[in-house]
């Protein structure tokens, strides 16, 4: 009779989960059918839309991340500004120019920091209809920063990007599949996939909750793992083309990143 109950309890224990997620899983459906979104930072995971011509795109961005490899720990704090033109309607032009500071602590501590690599990008919306809108985005990486040190590659490289956005009234979903030829002196992969998916939804006036998943190529070649990546944030618009953002990023796998706290300032001219 024990085993009976306790059975009992188990499958109503599982009712609960799932009429629970049926719960979430609706209300989700509910907001996106009634507000709009739109992508923006602080996800990884990039949109299709342009800026248009003549608009500007101005965003600070600043983040902090945490990790343990065998005794070693070593906290890292990256910040970039970039800076977005928009040559027409549908093609702009983005320069990425990235700060890092990192410390490392293990019988003492040592610190680096300074410019990073450099990163130029052109993205072109070839297509847009009916909500549902396909972009790419090839770029180059230049070797800005001081490899010696750690905060830079050596070498230039160049990447590829496919990017959709489906709008699905107003709810936008968003995707990409990217490849990057990480030339380095570091010893480095070369080769490096990159495929992730976000979304996002006004849940009030000014507040909008963002969601992204993705997963990408190591490039330290002494590890086989290739780091899972899911992140939850927050953006609050201020006012009409000013937006300030918060998100937290962890990792599905045993990637040797424990966490990282991303925030940012977008400004639209």
């Amino acid at each position: 009779m024990a085993l009976s109950r306790k059975t009992s309890y188990s499958h109503n224990l599982d009712e609960k989960r799932k009429n629970m997620f049926k719960r979430i899983i609706t209300i989700f459906i509910v907001l996106c059918w009634s507000v709009p979104v739109f992508a923006a930072h602080p996800l990884i995971t990039d949109d299709a839309g342009t800026q248009g011509k003549g608009k500007f795109l101005f965003e600070f961005a600043g983040e902090y991340g945490q990790k343990k490899k065998d005794s070693v720990a070593e906290n890292t704090t990256e910040m970039a500004a970039t800076f977005t033109s928009g040559i027409n309607d549908q093609i702009d032009i983005i320069l990425g120019i990235p700060y890092r500071y990192i410390r490392k602590e293990n019988s003492g501590t040592t610190t680096e920091n300074g410019i990073s690599d450099a990163t130029l990008a052109l993205k072109w919306r070839f297509y847009e209809k009916e909500g549902l809108s396909f972009a790419l985005k090839p770029g180059v990486t230049l070797p800005t920063g001081n490899d010696e040190k750690g905060l830079g590659s050596g070498r230039a490289s160049y990447s590829m990007y496919f990017i959709t956005t489906n709008v699905i009234a107003p709810c936008a979903i968003h995707l990409n599949l990217g490849y990057k030829r990480n030339e380095n002196k570091v010893d480095e992969r070369e080769d490096l996939w990159h495929a992730s998916l976000a979304g996002e939804v006004k849940v009030a006036k000014d507040l909008r909750l963002v969601a992204n998943v993705g997963m990408e190529k190591n490039p330290d070649r002494s590890s086989s793992i290739d780091p899972a990546f899911i992140l939850g944030g927050i953006i609050y618009s201020i006012r009409e083309n000013l937006d300030v953002d918060l998100g937290l990023k962890s990792w599905f796998n045993n990637y040797n990143m424990d966490y990282s706290v991303i925030a940012g300032l977008t400004l639209g001219i």
